[in-house]
């Protein structure tokens, strides 16, 4: 009996949408706005799905606290009012498109995980830009 649990979470960050081998002509034709030099930010937010089997001795498929601890220390502590080109590892040679963010949080939880579960992560960059991973096919 297959079942997914969901936990919500947010985080605001700024960046900025930039291609350092393109020229600025360049840059701005595809990223517009987006390529402000001196950045943007979004109040994004975060859903992450767990699925799975039912543990028959504790009627969980995770605790939530469990999985509300890691998107803590996974996610808002390592992203939250951070200027992500500058301030995180993760996106300082890897644009920090709406997509590259979701597969980089998918990475992140997926690491703490046990293996036998199941993950999706949506991301809303914007009620109307959402981005969803399930991991490599």
């Amino acid at each position: 009996m297959k079942v997914s649990v969901c936990r919500k979470a947010h985080f605001n960050a700024a960046h900025r949408l930039y291609n350092p081998n393109w020229s600025e002509a360049r840059n701005n034709e595809v990223f517009g706005k987006c390529n402000n030099p001196n950045y943007h930010g979004h109040n994004y937010g975060l859903e992450v799905w767990v699925s799975g089997e039912i543990d028959p001795e504790t009627g969980y498929l995770i605790d939530l606290k469990i999985l509300k601890k890691i998107i803590e220390e996974e996610v808002e502590d390592r992203f939250d009012h951070k200027n992500l080109n500058l301030d995180t590892e993760e996106f300082k040679n890897l644009n920090p498109t709406a997509e590259n963010i979701c597969v980089v949080i998918w990475m992140l939880i997926r690491a703490q995980l046990d293996e036998k579960l199941d993950l999706k992560v949506r991301l809303y960059e914007t009620e109307r830009n959402i981005v969803e991973y399930t991991g490599p096919q």
